[in-house]
This record gives C-alpha cells, structure tokens and sequence, in this order.
C-alpha cells in the first residue's frame, strides 16, 4: 500500500548534471556561478561566451575550406602542363577504369572523400530527424501538463466563485423572507441571522482562498447570471478545451498563468519544429543532388549545390550556437527549478511561498496551507445544516409560509456542500504536483535530450559541410572537359564498334603516324580477305537495263562490309571469269 500510493518525484538526469557541471564565464573571462537567474546580465553574458564558440568554430572552418580552395586553384594551375604529358601515360597504362597512375588514384580519392563526407552528413541528417522529434514530443508533454494544471486551477476558481455565488444568493434571497417572516418569533429569527452570519463567514473564508486570480475575478464577475435553484457541481472536460487566461499583450500576466505560458509555448514549438525540418530537407537535398553530381559528372548541378552547401554551413553553426546556450541554460533550470519557481517573483506574485513549496514538494509531512481555512468553512457549512434542519423541525408548524424560503436554502447548501467536497478535492497537492512533474520530466528529460541530439545533428553537419566544400573542387577536376567530350563523341560517330581502349589507342598511332585500314591495302593483284571465295566480278547489266548488284560501297553508309555466301560467289564467278581488281579495289576502299 506504501508503494501504491508514493508521490512521484523528480531527479535530474546525468546529462542536465554534466551540462550544469560546465564552467561559465563573462564577457570579461571571470568565472561566474551557475545558478539559472534569466533576467541577470552577468548570466546573460555567459550564454554569449558560450554561443560565441560556435562562431569561433565557423571561423575556422572556413579558414580551412579557404586554404584548401587557394590549393586547387594556383597550385595546381602550374602543373596543367606537366598534367598533360602524365594523362598520355597513364592513359596508356590504364586498365579502362581511368583511375590509374598517380593523378588517377588522387582524383579516386578525392571523390571518395567527397562521397564520405555525404554520408556523415546524410548519418548527421538522421540524428537530427530523431532529436527533433525527441524534443517537441518532450515540449507537447510539458504543454500538455501545463493545461491540465491550468483546467485544475479553473475548476478550483471555478468552484469557489460558484459557491461564494450561490451563498450571495441565499443570503439576499430566501434567508432575508425567512427573516421577515420570523419576526415575531425570536428563536427562529435568531436560527435564520445566525444561518446568515455563516455563510458570510464561509464567503469570507473561500474568498481568501486564490491560486488564479484572473478566473477567480471572471467568475466573480458573473454573480448576477448565476441562479440559485441551477447550481450544480462542475463537471470536468478534458484539458485540451479547459479555460486558459490569454492576455491581449505579448507580456508574461502577473501572477504567473500556465494557460498563458502553455499557449506560448505551443507557438513557439510549432515554429521552431517546422524551421528544423526545413532545415534537415535543406541538407538532405543537397546531400542527395551532390551524389547526383558526382555520378552524373554534373558541374552546374554541382555549382549549384556548392552555393547551398556554404548556406547550411552557416546555418548548422548559428544553429549549433543556440543549442548550446539553450542547453546549459536549460540544465541549470533543470538542475534545481524548486529554487526557481520559488525565487521568481513573476510565479509567486499573489501566492505565498507556503502554497508553492506545498504543491512543488507535496511532502506527507506538511500540512495543506488551507487546512485550516478549509476546517472552518467545513464547520460553518454544518452549523448551518443543523440550523436549518431546526427549523424544518420546529418552524414549518407555525410558519407554514417559510417551507418555500427554507427549501431553497437547503437546495443551494446541498450544492454548496457538493462543490465544497469537489474543492477539497482539487486543493490536495497531488494533482498539480503530478503534472508538475510531468512537465519537469517532459522539458528536462525529453527535451533537454532532444536538444542534445540536434546539437550533435549542428556539429556533424557542420564538419560534413566543410569537407564536402573542400573535396568538391577535387572532384571537379576528375570530370572531362568539354574538347575531350567532343573529341569522344567524334571518334564514337566514326566507328562504334570499336571500343574505347581500341579509339585511344588508334589515337595515339595517328599521332605517331597514320595506318592505312585492313581493308585498303595497295597492289593491283589485292583480293577480299575471303579465304575460300573467288574474287567479286564486275557488275553486269540485266535483262532490264539496271545493275545486277549496288556498286555503291556499303562503308561510305557507316556499316560493316557484307558477307557473301559459297553458292552466291560461285554464280558470280561462273558468269565472269575475268574479274576486275580496280572494281574490287572501289568497293572495299574509302
């Protein structure tokens, strides 16, 4: 039974104990003390020297990215030259992937430290994605018990606006007829002035009782609507349609709403969730369009995505700078935040620091701080049954007009005792403490984790951008040129059944030399390279006037040289033995 009924309690973690354990220091280099106090300058100041390191970091880097650019465009701009007589040597060495030799192999790895650099970045991509997600499901948890205890502070108004509503009413109503109508006796006259001397007393006692000062005003505001005869106990709805107090400016209500805050809180979650994800498809794309780059040996998709790359390098440092500051923040919040709510004056403004160590602890040994105020309008409420209950007795007899007055009264104390066990109720530490520590474990556990993970997102991007702006001038330098392409694509047009080491090496023999084609071979006594035929005749004139074959050459119509069957040479042989060389010599040459 102790188990089952043990209050939760809240313990930092191991990550808010290591950030909180990090040395904090001022514009002026002083160490200053840890302890969250958002409004103070020296604190203030050491959020800066904190977020100021990321800056320093984006320095760096582009100090490094800014070196290895001068590499690639002069040193390498004098060795073109000597690039040029390599490239004939490793052409003719390579095995037809073109990564040989010494400036191949530089080029392979070069691209593979690009393609490396992607995949940290697209890993960075994933862990942002998670920690995202980890820190607005930590955000909506602490949104979420904030409207819960907000609902409860607006029931507990609520109900004390109500009962002090309907006691107004009776006192104004059926105990003022009852008054007059006991005149003449003194017993039930003082039975009736005594009924409402304690429900004024009650008034007084639930009036001093306030934890929402805003509803309480809005429900005392109403009186007049309020009916005695339709009191009836609150009934609950669910936190999400609760009544939460939005002030019409931007500034924090005094005291402190969880409505309000729950309210600004979602805003700014949904606005910072969707600029994260904007961002991770920043990087995704550019990530996946560089890949795209490299395979398809794309400058212009690569220039593009160059110009993209040096924004979210910029963008994963700044966002790097607000994670950290949000994080050590967050930590000393975490680490302590009793302390806080209780020294801040915009959360017990109106509110005793009794009330608020009472539901921030709810420790067994403390009593409620309306105990005693909760005791007394409890007594009051039952001297009045028991006055009542005399007058039912003895009264209707010989005032038989009361009984309508004296009705109504006990209708509005049988309502006034329901709301008054519903308040005693929500009073009760329990409740709010609850989701007071459901907020503490959603913001402290959740999102300071999420945050953690985006700043490991920000850091990897960060250096996955930055050799990915350092590798990309290298690989540009392993795609053709636009001559080399169209020197290809013209030896391609010439012969496509040749292969790309054949067209090289045909090259390179053109340079030393040109070969005359196997097929063109001088001499007058030259043959088709048939080993069993008997050379082509002439062509001969059908009976009809046209030739009996095309004379045309089929090479000068970009195709292979024909293959004649046995049967075909031998009718061509038989119907002219003396062939004619010169004829050959025209069909088969250029």
């Amino acid at each position: 039974m102790a188990a089952m009924t043990t209050v939760p309690s809240y313990t930092p973690s191991i990550w808010v104990r290591m950030c909180h354990a990090l040395p904090r220091l001022d514009l002026t280099m002083q160490m200053r003390d840890n302890i969250f106090v958002p409004d103070s300058w020296e604190y203030q100041q050491t959020l800066l020297v904190l977020s100021s390191l990321s800056a320093i970091a984006l320095v760096i880097s582009l100090l490094v990215v800014l070196s290895f650019l001068i590499h690639y465009c002069c040193c390498h701009r004098g060795d073109r030259s000597e690039g040029s007589e390599e490239e004939e040597e490793d052409e003719d060495g390579s095995t037809g992937h073109g990564y040989s030799g010494k400036k191949g192999r530089g080029i392979c790895c070069v691209t593979w430290v690009a393609v490396a650099a992607v995949t940290l970045c697209c890993v960075a991509i994933g862990i942002g994605f998670y920690g995202n997600s980890e820190a607005n499901d930590g955000m909506y948890q602490l949104t979420s018990s904030l409207l819960t205890a907000n609902y409860t502070l607006a029931s507990i108004d609520l109900l004390i606006s109500d009962t002090i509503a309907g006691l107004q009413l009776s006192v104004s109503g059926p105990l003022t007829s009852m008054e007059e109508l006991f005149t003449g006796s003194k017993p039930f006259l003082v039975s009736t002035r005594n009924c409402r001397r304690l429900s004024e007393n009650v008034m007084n006692l639930l009036s001093s009782i306030s934890l929402a000062r805003f509803s309480v005003d809005a429900g005392l505001g109403n009186d007049s609507s309020v009916s005695g005869a339709s009191i009836t106990p609150l009934t609950p709805v669910p936190p999400s349609v609760a009544p939460t107090v939005v002030p019409t400016s931007g500034l924090m209500p005094n005291p402190f709403s969880p409505g309000w805050a729950a309210n600004t809180l979602m805003v700014n979650e949904d606005y910072r969730w969707l600029s994260y994800v904007l961002l991770l498809l920043l990087d995704l794309i550019v990530c996946l369009f560089i890949l795209l780059g490299l395979a398809k040996q794309a400058r212009w998709l690569l220039i593009l995505m160059t110009v993209l790359a040096w924004l979210a390098l910029f963008l994963s440092w700044g966002s790097l700078g607000l994670e950290t500051a949000t994080v050590v923040a967050l930590s000393d919040f975490c680490s302590d935040p009793n302390a806080f709510v209780l020294n801040s004056t915009n959360f017990n403004t109106g509110t005793s620091s009794d009330v608020l160590d009472y539901y921030l602890t709810c420790n067994r040994r403390m009593n409620s701080p309306f105990q005693q105020l909760l005791t007394q309008s409890q007594r009051a409420l039952s001297n009045i049954h028991t006055h009542l209950s005399s007058l039912d007795r003895n009264a209707l007899t010989q005032f038989p007009k009361a009984e309508k007055s004296l009705r109504e009264v006990q209708q509005i104390l049988n309502s006034t005792e329901g709301n008054f066990h519903q308040l005693v109720a929500l009073l009760n530490c329990r409740g709010l403490n609850k989701d007071y520590i459901d907020s503490l474990k959603g913001l402290c556990y959740d999102g300071m984790e999420g945050l953690l993970y985006l700043s490991l997102y920000s850091f990897l991007s960060a250096l996955a951008f930055t050799a990915i702006l350092c590798s990309l001038p290298g690989a540009w330098r392993s795609f053709p040129s636009e001559s080399e392409e169209y020197e290809d694509s013209d030896s391609e047009s010439e012969d496509p059944f040749t292969s790309h080491q054949a067209r090289r090496q045909t090259a390179s023999g053109s340079q030393r030399g040109a070969m005359a084609p196997f097929y063109n071979y001088p001499g007058a006594g030259w043959t088709p390279p048939f080993s069993s035929a008997p050379p082509l005749p002439t062509p001969n004139v059908s009976s009809n006037g046209n030739p009996g074959y095309e004379s045309l050459p089929l090479t000068d119509r970009q195709s292979p040289p024909p293959s004649y069957s046995p049967s075909m040479l031998t009718g061509y042989g038989g119907s002219q033995s003396h062939p004619n060389p010169a004829h050959s010599r025209n069909l088969y040459s250029r």
